[in-house]
């Protein structure tokens, strides 16, 4: 008994999932404000789903790789 190992499963926390809830909110207020019509707060609220995607091009792009 004193030779056996216990393994014991780390997790990490939920704050990326807390960070990407309140990006997903503030990126969906912010493309249904700019949006002209129905369809483009329709457009909005889909842009607002893949937000990181975007913040990773522009950042790319301005960086210049």
């Amino acid at each position: 008994m004193a030779n056996e190992r216990t393994t014991k499963a780390v997790r990490g926390g939920g704050a990326g999932g807390a960070i990407y809830g309140l990006g997903l909110i503030g990126a969906a207020v912010y493309y249904i404000e700019a949006a002209n019509d129905f369809w483009d707060g329709v457009l909005g609220l889909l842009q607002a789903l893949v937000w990181p995607a975007f913040l990773v091009y522009d950042l790319l792009k301005f960086l210049g790789a």
